[in-house]
């Protein structure tokens, strides 16, 4: 299996990535477009992916989503662009974090060894989880609300599995942080992004949550109310 595919068109930030991270004990390979990426993962295995924004032919948020409609590896977007929007699109499309180039090789690849620590610990086969209208199947990775299949993957759904497992505790926003995201350096803001788009999926009315309830200045509880 392939520890770290990277997407990135250009050959020296390639292989300087895939040199430092394999120097750190970890499998990578190389993919120069979004389409050869996208025909490597239809043959190999991959636990990550790091994927360039800017690339010849599709860009990265066409291929962002498309793995994502079949996939729920990691992915960690690259750009050159620093700006909210295109971070915020990175997110809804699935992808798990956002780093900003001029690349620091060393944060790239603590990023890297973070998400792969969390999604190796995420998947636990075979169990069923419920609270209230939500239940997940941990060994499909799938969410569902009153028996209907939600589309939540990613981030979001390690987010609303520590939740499930949490149901009725209040989780500090810290707790949070720590449980998803670990030590990966994100955005203050990741936490109330990632939750509003659960709430887009998940509650009836998003102006009034009943599932995902706000403790001001202190974290959110799970649980739907009666």
């Amino acid at each position: 299996m392939t520890d770290v595919l990277i997407i990135e068109d250009d050959d020296e930030l390639r292989e300087l990535v895939g040199d430092f991270l394999e120097a750190d004990g970890l499998k990578t390979a190389g993919a120069a477009s979004a389409e050869e990426g996208l025909e490597f993962l239809k043959e190999k295995a991959v636990r990550i992916i790091i994927l360039d924004l800017m690339l010849p032919g599709a860009d990265g948020f066409t291929a962002c989503s498309i793995i994502r409609e079949n996939k729920d590896i990691p992915i960690i977007m690259m750009s050159a662009r620093d700006d909210d929007e295109s971070k915020l699109t990175a997110y809804k499309l699935g992808a798990d974090d956002f780093i900003t180039k001029p690349v620091s090789v060393a944060v790239l690849t603590a990023k890297v060894k973070a998400l792969l620590h969390r999604s190796g610990n995420g998947n636990v086969s075979g169990e069923q989880l419920s609270c209230g209208s939500i239940s997940i199947d941990t060994a499909k990775r799938q969410v569902y609300k009153n028996g209907e299949s939600c589309d939540i993957r990613g981030k979001l759904y390690d987010l609303l599995l520590f939740m499930m497992k949490n149901c009725g505790r209040l989780l500090l926003k810290d707790e949070l942080y720590d449980a998803v995201w670990g030590d990966a350096f994100v955005e203050p803001s990741t936490l109330n992004v990632h939750i509003r788009w659960l709430r887009e999926r998940i509650e009836d009315d998003v102006n009034d949550p009943r599932i995902i309830k706000t403790v001001w200045r202190k974290g959110y509880i799970f649980g739907d109310v009666d």
